[in-house]
């Protein structure tokens, strides 16, 4: 199909009957769809929005293009859970009504106030040269599911000496005010984050720049979310635009944060530490957080990239977003780890424990494309030690320890289908220890790694054969102690 502006700017409203089977037809016969990651039921999927508990329920919404796997007229998808692990589909939220939002419903956040859900969201329109007009709106959720969409923006524009890279609006609440943060671009095209104050969520006042230490940090600040953690400030957002540097930077966008102090509301002054890349996998973006009841920071992720082909993209859909992750702090790092929620899908379980030196063993026993692992691997005298997932008829994702280097290493270089080879095949993280501890989520498509209870973070599309479920143990110039522990999810 050719994608010409007109293909890419259809609401979903417009879709034929025919063109909806013809896509359900395609996915269901697609090798590569999750198991308990939340998926698109077509097209194409990207940032999650709205991540917030509300009536009993958490809801979270994310982009959705539903005609293919290409970016084009957005429209904000809805899904709800009590537990944040089954979660369901109940449809497009928020789609194009206004002409200031001609162009698409982009992303943006939730905040709950007087029982009432308040949803804000950037919306696009194209003027005739297609330049981009940007502004931020707002829809009201009541406890019955009604939507009421503001007819105008709260905010029409970016201030005076900004471009119309202006969108993402994330809202919080401090004492009696409301704050926003919206990501931005300065016309010399440096990335920045821009703060508004309100005191009824409707009405909205310029603050000025959240005033950071990096002045020419990429051309654009996406995704901003502004939250306190263990009496830290964390300003998490990802830029486009940065180098490479060392094992850093290697996607061709970023996600991070910078952890200091509490954002100064009064100046927008932020005195923070250097920008940690949150995530050192090839497929993380657009992060966002929320608290759960019990008072635990939740983020979820995309699993995927902005402009870059995916395997599914033939099938009429691509994408899926992360498992939910609690954050905490120790010292100045942000750590993630899966969600204590997930224990319930534990069954099945299988372990093993083993000595290994210059050998690799096969357990029959240990296998599958959609499970929970723990593993520990301590090196001894061996120089590599870990773990070959997915293994196949010429395919395998390694995971392992790498001590005469000092890392810990994600090779997808044999892993099925190749994509996106140009940004490499391979992602490691400096870690100086002789022992490791790896939890690992690996869904038909995808493997997340925790390392050491979420020091390190690993997320990454894979798309191997069906039948590539084969797992082994190695140990190379020398020996090492694994024990592994694995949990089947149906």
């Amino acid at each position: 199909m050719k994608w010409t502006k007109e293909a890419r700017y259809r609401t979903y409203e417009s879709m034929t009957l025919a063109e909806q089977k013809k896509l359900e037809l395609s996915v269901s016969a697609s090798p590569w769809r999750q198991h308990y990651h939340i998926q698109p039921m077509y097209g194409l999927l990207n940032d999650p929005n709205g991540f917030v508990w509300y009536n009993g329920r958490y809801y979270l919404f994310y982009q959705w293009f539903p005609f293919g796997a290409v970016h084009g007229m957005k429209h904000w998808f809805q899904t709800e859970s009590a537990d944040l692990v089954n979660w369901e589909n109940k449809g497009v939220a928020i789609k194009p009504d206004y002409s200031f939002e001609s162009h698409g419903i982009y992303s943006g956040s939730g905040i709950v106030h007087n029982n009432l859900l308040y949803l804000f969201y950037t919306a696009n329109k194209r003027d005739e040269e297609w330049n981009r007009l940007a502004s931020q709106c707002l829809v009201i959720m009541d406890k019955t599911g009604r939507m009421t969409k503001q007819a105008t923006p709260i905010i029409k524009s970016q201030p005076e000496g900004y471009t119309e890279h202006f969108r993402d609006p994330k809202v919080w609440r401090e004492k009696d005010n409301f704050y926003m943060v919206v990501g931005g671009q300065r016309e010399d095209l440096t990335g920045c984050v821009l703060l508004y104050q309100s005191h009824d969520l409707k009405q909205w006042s310029w603050q000025g720049e959240v005033k950071t230490k990096e002045r020419n940090f990429g051309f654009m600040w996406e995704c901003p979310d502004y939250f306190e953690l263990q009496n830290h400030g964390i300003l998490l957002f990802s830029p486009q635009g940065i180098h490479s540097k060392g094992d850093s930077f290697q996607n061709i966008y970023q996600s991070g944060a910078f952890v200091g102090k509490p954002l100064n509301i009064a100046n927008g002054h932020f005195d923070h530490c250097d920008f940690q890349e949150i995530d050192a996998g090839f497929d993380f973006y657009a992060p966002q957080t929320t608290v759960s009841p019990d008072g635990r920071r939740l983020l979820v992720g995309w699993m995927g990239l902005p402009d870059i082909e995916y395997p599914t993209d033939s099938e009429g859909w691509a994408h899926c977003l992360t498992l939910p992750r609690e954050l905490s702090i120790e010292g100045n790092v942000l750590y993630q780890k899966p969600i204590r929620e997930l224990k319930e899908k534990r069954k099945n379980e299988v372990s093993a424990k083993l000595e290994l030196s210059d050998s690799v063993e096969n357990l029959g026993t240990l296998s599958g494309n959609s499970f929970e692992m723990i593993c520990e691997v301590e090196i001894g005298s061996a120089q590599r030690a870990g773990l070959k997932l997915r293994v196949g008829e010429g395919e395998e994702t390694l995971l392992y320890l790498d001590h005469g280097v000092k890392k810990v290493v994600l090779d997808r270089t044999k892993t099925g289908t190749p994509f996106a080879q140009e940004y490499g095949t391979i992602r490691q993280k400096h870690y100086q220890k002789n022992k490791v501890r790896f939890q690992i989520f690996i869904d038909i498509s995808s493997i997340e790694v925790f390392v050491n209870d979420g020091e390190i973070v690993f997320t990454s599309r894979l798309f191997p054969k069906i039948e590539s479920q084969g797992i082994q143990f190695f140990a190379e110039k020398g020996s090492a102690k694994i024990e592994a522990i694995q949990w089947k999810y149906e």
